[in-house]
């Protein structure tokens, strides 16, 4: 059996965007459970689970996102789990190849495919294309070689027996969740055709909320003590600088490239402060980032 679990918190307007393409792809006797604490979203997703008996809510105990997976985790009754967000669109045609690579055994996790719909011809725009198109491909190079990778939070799958639960602090539960299978010693792969379409900040301001949890996540002890490492300010030096500077079409957007190198500088300075010498809390660190609605 499969549960498809999906957080959303005050996501009213884009929840039934991603509860939709699921239902049109879900196999027979799956499940989606919408884990949501506010009364606008559980409306929406009552008036789906009215009409869809596959469709559950589920209460959120709303100390943050990881006991919200955790409530999640504890209601599934699949052997696979799919974990997505309320504010995405999964792409009609992504179940399939995102659950095909779990008849190998040995896998554990598989990640989807993040694409930007956010405008290119923006400066933060232009970040989220450069930076999704970094991940994909080192994502792609992993995969192909057999190597770690850890799963998008935006899209990802794994066996439901290998996760009991989530650090409550944890700041980025994808990473989280991939180190420990991997761990276990199961292989994580790459469906790189299970596409899912995300709107990224607009805002300097958000950018840093966004980048901070994520980026902080890798930070925390539970990523960072994991012999299994893809992701940090030296290995973003090392292995990030070539392809972002062969990513500009033109003169404009090699300008951007060299900001995001000084925006990304400044985002692993806030990373060791707030995160390795203050170790802010996840509540502290956790804030809604609004303009990716």
């Amino acid at each position: 059996m499969l549960s498809v679990i999906i957080t959303a918190f005050r996501e009213a307007t884009t929840v039934g965007q991603a509860i939709e393409p699921f239902l049109r792809q879900l196999p027979d006797g799956a499940e989606i459970l919408v884990v949501s604490p506010d009364p606008e979203t559980i409306t929406v997703v009552d008036g789906f689970a009215a009409r869809y008996p596959a469709v559950r809510h589920v209460a959120d105990p709303q100390r943050g996102k990881p006991t919200a997976i955790n409530a999640g985790l504890k209601a599934a009754r699949g052997g696979i789990v799919v974990l997505s967000d309320g504010d995405v669109l999964v792409a009609e045609d992504a179940l399939s190849p995102l659950l095909a690579p779990f008849d190998d055994p040995q896998v554990g996790a598989v990640s989807g495919h993040p694409l930007s719909v956010s405008p290119r011809d923006t400066v933060l725009g232009y970040w989220s294309h450069l930076l999704v198109e970094g991940i994909h491909q080192m994502r792609l190079t992993r995969d192909r070689a057999g190597e770690f990778l850890f799963c998008s939070g935006y899209l990802f799958a794994f066996r439901r027996e290998l996760i009991e639960h989530v650090p409550e602090d944890a700041l980025a539960e994808d990473a989280v969740i991939s180190h420990h299978i991997a761990r276990r010693g199961y292989r994580i792969r790459y469906a790189s055709q299970a596409r899912v379409f995300v709107k990224y900040p607009t805002t300097y301001r958000d950018w840093l909320r966004q980048k901070i949890r994520s980026a902080g996540g890798h930070a925390q002890d539970y990523v960072r003590q994991s012999p299994e490492h893809m992701r940090s300010a030296w290995l973003e030096i090392l292995n990030g600088t070539r392809l972002a500077l062969r990513y500009p079409n033109d003169r404009r957007e090699f300008l951007w490239t060299l900001l995001l190198f000084a925006a990304r500088l400044h985002l692993w300075l806030l990373v060791f402060i707030n995160v390795r010498l203050l170790r802010r809390s996840l509540q502290v660190l956790w804030q809604r980032v609004e303009t990716t609605k």
